[in-house]
């Protein structure tokens, strides 16, 4: 596969990364199709290993979905741009801090927009735990799953 077309993976990974961020939006199905795309396009042992490792993690992620608590960001009273800004947070730790930041990125970020949008250390930590419970939980998980899709990916792109 050549540079520009891991590049286009690569960039629908991230639309699609974003896309769990946004209701609506389908993002793990986006992060599969562009494992898929790649696989069918590289067609090594590697890729057909991260393929049906993505999927595995994909399935299993959908069948939790029902055990997790519901989406209800509106309960909470906090601005919609509070998860993404946690979710941006979490792709940007998975990154630096390999895995774990993912986490902490995601707990941090929400915890920092929610500190800024009410002003104190005790109210942004409320409501941060308020925000966790109701939607940050399930969101976390999703998005977690779809990192370590896309972690998988590009360790077999690099290393494979």
């Amino acid at each position: 596969m050549e540079v520009w077309q891991l590049v286009l993976v690569g960039l629908v990974m991230l639309l699609g990364l974003l896309g769990v961020l946004v209701p609506g939006v389908p993002g793990q199905a986006i992060v599969w199709a562009a494992v898929l795309w790649w696989a069918l396009t590289d067609t090594t042992r590697p890729a057909w290993g991260v393929l049906i490792g993505a999927t595995a993690l994909l399935l299993f992620n959908q069948a939790l979905r029902p055990l997790l608590p519901a989406r209800r960001p509106r309960r909470t009273g906090a601005p919609h741009r509070t998860l993404v800004t946690g979710g941006v947070a979490g792709i940007v730790g998975f990154f630096v801090v390999p895995v774990a930041g993912g986490i902490a990125g995601f707990v941090g970020g929400i915890y920092g927009a929610e500190r800024v949008r009410l002003g104190s250390h005790r109210d942004g930590w409320a409501s941060t735990r308020t925000v966790m419970r109701a939607a940050g939980c399930s969101l976390l998980v999703e998005l977690f799953a779809c990192l370590l899709v896309v972690g998988a990916w590009l360790g077999t792109v690099i290393w494979a």
